[in-house]
């Protein structure tokens, strides 16, 4: 089923966002962790590409392995900065031949190594535009509620969506962010400035603080004062920060279905138990 019929559904509509291993060994757990997520009936899975503009080997791995065990769809994460136009279209091909239907346009990461850096496309919307032309994917894209951390300011980021969604893109698929008053703020100026696609809430589950430290070193988040304040106050307590971060998604997952949000998308970074315990207190 295509995003564009997806998010016709009055009810919250689940999807998770996993990774592709770094090797072999990994796939197991993988496996593992993506069969206890699968009990919740998520509408989709979506997969990244390589952190830092690297490309993943066993990112197609992953992709057909998900293809023939789970029931739900597939929404993989394709990324255009460090491609040439023949590689993207071999991996439309490889993605027709999988019958995916969806997929989340992204420029991707700047490389390490900026000699990587291709100029058939530069920027998410001449991706978007281009598959709209070769394909009949129902097209994502990304939203960033506090804008991008690249972008001078929110305004010069919304013009960028605004470029994305004339482009031909179906749904806005936001970073995290853990103030559910900037999602609402963000929501309304995308009304004003025209774009009325479903804008699906990104959730991350806090798992530890030197992870909620990285993500806010590579992106525009806020953490609330008094959050911050009892992770300072616990970092070092791995279960005290774990549960926290359930009962702190918990209740921001049940203020945004109150709130009739469109869709909740999980980045579970491959680890299923936080975001289960957050399902069980909201399902």
């Amino acid at each position: 089923m295509k995003l564009r019929e997806i998010y016709k559904s009055e009810k919250t509509v689940i999807s998770f966002e996993i990774f592709p291993p770094d090797c072999e060994e990994k796939f197991d757990r993988l496996n593992s962790e993506i069969k206890v997520l699968n009990k919740y009936n998520p509408q989709f899975f979506s997969l990244t590409c390589g952190a830092s503009g690297k490309k993943n080997p066993y990112s197609k791995t992953v992709l057909e392995n998900l293809s023939r065990s789970i029931k739900t769809g597939i929404m993989p994460h394709f990324t255009c900065i460090s491609s040439s136009k023949d590689e993207i279209d071999n991996h439309i091909n490889f993605l027709k031949k999988l019958g995916t239907e969806n997929i989340l346009a992204l420029r991707g990461d700047l490389p390490e190594n900026t000699t990587e850096i291709c100029k058939d496309f530069c920027h998410a919307n001449e991706l978007v535009e281009y598959l709209k032309h070769k394909t009949d994917f129902s097209i994502a894209v990304a939203g960033y509620p506090e804008g991008h951390i690249e972008s001078s300011s929110l305004k010069e980021d919304l013009e960028n969506l605004k470029k994305k969604i004339d482009s031909g893109a179906d749904a806005i698929f936001t970073q995290m962010f853990f103030q559910n008053e900037k999602f609402y703020s963000y929501l309304e100026t995308l009304e004003k400035n025209g774009i009325d696609v479903p804008v699906i809430a990104g959730i991350m589950p806090i798992i530890s603080a030197k992870q909620l430290e990285k993500m806010t070193q590579l992106a525009r988040i806020t953490i609330p004062s008094e959050l911050k304040q009892k992770i300072e106050k616990h970092s070092t307590d791995k279960n005290y920060i774990k549960n926290l971060g359930i009962e702190f998604s918990t209740a921001q997952c049940k203020e945004l279905i109150a709130n009739n949000v469109k869709g909740l998308h999980f980045f579970t970074l491959n680890r299923a138990y936080s975001t289960s315990k957050i399902l069980d207190n909201i399902l």
